[in-house]
């Protein structure tokens, strides 16, 4: 076992072929061509090469992925059926035009329903998640059976609470 002073104590065979080579160390280039040529680096810039970097790429979001609990689809009792009913036709007769929609500024909580699209997850498109949307009502299009908080457009089908929080008129 022999102890180098720049890496500590190597065990290394007696008959080592380098071992002159590792007794040198480190070579030391002050104001020499080398030194002239390959400036030292500093700190600052020596940490951004040797940085660390996430070898397996999206490799921390699948394992949030598998975190999250998903859950089937709720059965909407009549009574809850019936609320949303009239809660969709009174916001459709508030936005029935954007004009209208403009000057009403309905502004909804809705609960909706979306299902699994990793289809790494054992409850790809079997189960999912309910989300909450809030936000001012676009539109109410009972033919395609859609409503339309800001940039979220939710099918009639997919919700399971809508709940008019205020109304601004204009």
């Amino acid at each position: 076992m022999h102890i180098y002073p720049d890496i500590g104590r190597i065990p290394r065979p007696d008959d080592f072929k380098y071992a002159s080579v590792m007794e040198k160390g480190r070579p030391v280039h002050d104001g020499d061509y080398f030194s002239l040529r390959h400036p030292h680096m500093h700190c600052g810039k020596r940490a951004k090469i040797f940085a660390p970097f996430a070898a397996l790429q999206g490799f921390e979001e699948e394992v949030a992925s598998k975190d999250i609990i998903y859950e089937e689809k709720r059965i909407i009792d009549p009574e809850r059926s019936d609320d949303l009913n009239e809660t969709l036709c009174l916001l459709h007769e508030l936005t029935k035009t954007k004009r209208l929609a403009l000057l009403n500024q309905a502004y909804v909580s809705a609960e909706y329903y979306i299902l699994c699209t990793d289809p790494h997850n054992e409850a790809y498109m079997i189960k999912g998640l309910y989300i909450t949307a809030k936000g001012v009502v676009q539109y109410v299009d009972p033919i395609g059976h859609l409503i339309r908080i800001e940039d979220e457009c939710i099918s009639f089908s997919d919700l399971y609470s809508l709940t008019l929080l205020h109304r601004q008129t204009v």
